[in-house]
Formats: C-alpha cells, structure tokens, sequence
C-alpha cells in the first residue's frame, strides 16, 4: 500500500515536465491523479496512460488558465471524475516575457500575472471548498525569488514572490483544519520547455555547473520532494519555501 492509498490529487498543467513528473510520482504512491492540461490532449493521454501502466489511477481534465472563470472551469471538469480532493499542486505556469523590464509590455505582464499567480489563487479558493481535512497544498515558486540572476525574467519572478507570500499566509488560515501550504523551488530542469537551450552542450554544461552536484536535474528531482509533502510524513511542516535548486543559491 503506498503512502497516498485512497487520496484524490489534483496537479495543474499536470501533462508535461515537472508537472507530468509530480503525476507520476503520486500515481505511484498510491493517489489517484487528476491530470489537468491546457491544449496538449494526447500529452495528458499519455501521462494518463503512464500512471496507469505503473498501477495507479489517473484521468485528465481539460482548462485554460488566465482566463476569465478559468478556476470554476477547471473544478467544473474535476468534479465529474472525483468528489472531493486531498492534495492539490499549483503547478501550471509561463514565463511569459523574457524581456527585462523596459521590453516588457503591459499585455505580457498582465498574461503571466493571470496564469501564475491569479490562477492558482481562485484554484485554491475553490479548491478550499473541495478539499477534506488534512490536505496539502503544494505551490511551485522558483530558485529566482531567492537568487535573481535573470533580468529577463523579471516579471515571471514577481510572480513567483507572490505565490511565496500566499503559500506563508495561507498556511496561517489552513492551519486549523489540518492542512498543509508549502512552496517548492526548482532551479532549471531538464524538460522539454527547456529544451532550445539545454540542448546546447555548452550552456548544458553551465547550467550543471551551477549546482554543487555538478549535473542537469530532471523533473524527479522536484516531484520526489512534492510526494514527500503530500505524504503524512511532512505533516509538521508548512508554510515553507523549500529549495530544490540543487545548491544552486550557494
């Protein structure tokens, strides 16, 4: 029996990357998934597909984050599948820009505030409403909120600050019922949103270079630490902002 037997997790943008990984790793301990996507269908399929193969349980859901009513959407198709939710991971977001500030307009700015910080805000109130006692909620931030070495991503940063103070107050409110809030932080990650660039030997090597380990992480690194906080294991811990750079803010 694996240690999330009988928990129902919810992981937006869910079908690729750390998403898919994250899935994956709660697949295999047991919960069933909801694998939400945006538009790749058949990379949800597949994620599906994978957590069944491995003897989990997993179904796909369909939303567009950034939009108007976007969470309400997205519970809307949840709720067909489940009845409820024990874990939920805040991970679908965008970079959006990749301009430093005086190449970032307002419509840019305005897009990946709505997908990476407002989105998972009214995903979590709803989800709030769904979720039995005890749950996790895991937000996704970024080794940038803590080491800002990227200019052109100044915007997806801010966004990610606000994810780190909602993840600290809103462990204050959950707290009573047994909930857990905690934020992850991944560095860069070998996934296929990376791959223009890591696909360069040179600033593969780089980028390995920045972490004490001296090697790429790929999306198990992160989804082990997500499988650990979703676990009874992590239940006196929240409110945190856990590093999982590999030692890349040393």
């Amino acid at each position: 029996m694996g240690a999330l037997t009988g928990k129902t997790a919810l992981v937006t943008g869910g079908s690729r990357g750390i998403g898919r990984g994250i899935a994956e790793r709660l697949g295999r301990d047991g919960a069933r998934v909801a694998v939400h996507y945006n538009g790749n269908e058949q990379a949800a399929k597949e994620t599906v597909a994978a957590i069944e193969a491995g003897g989990g349980s997993a179904f796909a859901i369909r939303a567009e984050l950034g939009v108007r009513d976007d969470a309400a959407a997205l519970w809307s198709a949840f709720d067909a599948h489940a009845d409820g939710v024990d874990i939920l991971v805040n991970n679908a977001g965008i970079d959006g820009v990749r301009e430093p500030i005086d190449g970032t307009d307002e419509a840019a700015f305005d897009r990946v505030f709505a997908v990476n910080a407002k989105a998972p805000f009214f995903v979590t109130k709803l989800g709030l409403d769904r979720m039995r006692d005890g749950g996790r909620i895991i937000n996704l931030s970024t080794g940038l909120t803590h080491g800002a070495r990227m200019p052109q991503l100044v915007a997806y940063t801010m966004t990610k600050g606000a994810i780190d103070a909602f993840t600290s107050v809103l462990a204050k409110q959950v707290g009573a019922r047994g909930i857990t809030v905690n934020a992850v932080a991944p560095g860069i990650i070998d996934t296929d949103m990376n791959a223009s660039f890591l696909g360069d030997p040179a600033t593969a090597a780089t980028v390995a270079d920045m972490s004490p380990l001296k090697r790429l992480a790929q999306p198990a690194e992160v989804a082990d630490i997500v499988g650990f906080l979703a676990s009874d294991d992590a239940r006196w811990v929240t409110g945190q902002w856990i590093d999982a750079t590999g030692g890349a803010l040393l």
